[in-house]
């Protein structure tokens, strides 16, 4: 495993983890804490040192995992957390960016993931009733105090990205990004290369879609979340297939995975890209720390940028109120 250079030269593996399946969102949580604490030990020793939580994975359950397994190796790891969400009662109402909800969620990370300093603390959603200036400020208090190393924000707009770095350096931005979602292409990538930030795509596999391994047919139970989003409902879902065929030609002449040629055309795109799919075996560490060796030529490349376009993708990737509080 190679690594990558994010903002203010954080050093990630060039495939990270993210870590929420093991607490929520993909069917029935794991029954086994200690099988999932295996996983995630073991994708470091794979060489997949740079995993990704937040206080809202639970809520609060996933931090404390990634704590127990990161604690006999923690000079191995970056950890990234989040902060951003309104968490009331065990549930998300809305979002909170106030300086001093920053201060109170950072204390509570710390503890919870046993750790001195968190390596990546991210803004999970931009507050639209918080300066984002005031955020930049209150991060750049907690780095000074040596309570957190860098400063992340997710699904940001692009000027929101360049007023917030104006006040404290954003190291990296977070956003969803793969060969179905191009969202940040047109700006928000043009405004970390011109900075220096780095870009974390997460569900770079599209939420599975990419691995080839979700069929036209499928459907999803309730309490995933999948079953709200658009693209996975059946009739978008059954469209959305030939986009995966496609992917699945090119692994099969690449001797590779569909998933590996997703994430190969990811790291193909910028230095300073580091996906973080998610997963709970130990095989999936495997194969997506594998696609670090996939060579794609450059008209593998032309051909992957070109196919959401020629194909078209049914459906968005978040529901009504999800898009709404992306790309502030």
């Amino acid at each position: 495993m190679h690594s990558r250079t994010l903002g203010q030269g954080l050093q990630v593996s060039a495939i990270g983890l993210g870590a929420m399946g093991m607490s929520m969102s993909y069917g029935p949580n794991p029954g086994d804490r200690d099988d999932m604490i295996g996983v995630l030990r073991y994708a470091v020793e794979q060489g997949v040192t740079f995993i990704d939580t937040a206080e809202v994975y639970g809520p609060y359950d996933n931090e404390q995992l990634v704590g127990e397994a990161i604690a006999p190796i923690r000079d191995q790891v970056v950890v990234a957390t989040k902060f951003g969400f309104n968490i009331v009662d065990g549930a998300m109402q809305g979002v909170n960016s106030r300086p001093d909800n920053i201060r109170r969620v950072a204390d509570a990370s710390l503890a919870r993931l046993g750790v001195d300093a968190i390596d990546l603390f991210y803004q999970h959603r931009v507050d639209p009733a918080v300066p984002i200036e005031d955020v930049a400020g209150a991060v750049g208090d907690l780095v000074r105090a040596g309570k957190v190393r860098h400063f992340g924000l997710s699904e940001a707009g692009a000027q929101t990205i360049r007023r917030a770095h104006a006040v404290h350096p954003v190291t990296a931005v977070q956003s969803e990004y793969s060969l179905w979602t191009r969202d940040p292409e047109s700006e928000v990538l043009r405004a970390c290369a011109e900075l220096g930030i780095g870009f974390v795509p997460f569900s770079p596999l599209g939420k599975g879609f990419l691995t080839g391994t979700v069929a036209a047919d499928q459907t999803f139970a309730a309490g995933e979340i999948r079953a709200r989003v658009p693209r996975f409902q059946p009739e978008n879902l059954r469209a959305n297939e030939a986009l995966v065929d496609h992917v699945r030609a090119l692994a099969e002449e690449r001797e590779a995975t569909p998933g590996q040629i997703a994430l190969a055309w990811l790291l193909a795109q910028h230095p300073f890209v580091a996906p973080i799919p998610g997963t709970r075996r130990r095989e999936r560490i495997d194969e997506n720390a594998a696609a670090t060796t996939v060579r794609l030529s450059a008209d593998d490349i032309a051909d992957l940028d070109g196919l959401a376009d020629r194909i078209g993708v049914a459906g968005n990737r978040y529901d009504e109120a999800g898009m709404a509080a992306v790309g502030l």
